[in-house]
């Protein structure tokens, strides 16, 4: 099954947490994304189900080879695509913003002449 708009959110914020911290638990993403600790429990069980995470015995979240890979990919589209729109001239809050809603819908296309631009120094 496919992995949701939602669910993308979620190992983003937890790759962008493990860079920041190392240990990533389950109340951090919490506090980071601001979301009640019941719906990030709920999150987390089911990537964990979907075999992209796992949870050890204290609560500490650690991806799987197929986690930490959509994670970077998530990553990676938000960072490229932060900077074309700030190359652009786009303020870089907004800028943010809408990466974050446009790296979930972007068709592997479309990114990928993007980041071929990008490696070519031309943003």
């Amino acid at each position: 099954m496919p992995l949701q708009e939602s669910g993308e959110m979620y190992l983003e914020s937890i790759f962008i947490l493990k860079k920041q911290k190392g240990n990533v638990r389950s109340i951090d993403i919490s506090e980071h994304m601001g979301y009640s600790k019941p719906s990030v429990s709920r999150a987390i069980g089911l990537l964990r189900d979907d075999g992209y995470i796992t949870v050890d015995k204290i609560g500490l979240i650690e991806f799987t080879e197929k986690g930490e890979e959509t994670a970077k990919k998530i990553y990676e589209r938000h960072t490229i695509l932060s900077k074309l729109f700030i190359a652009l001239g786009v303020d870089e809050k907004i800028a943010m913003e809408d990466a974050c809603k446009i790296e979930h819908f972007i068709s592997e296309e479309t990114f990928n002449a993007i980041k071929r631009t990008h490696d070519k120094n031309l943003l």
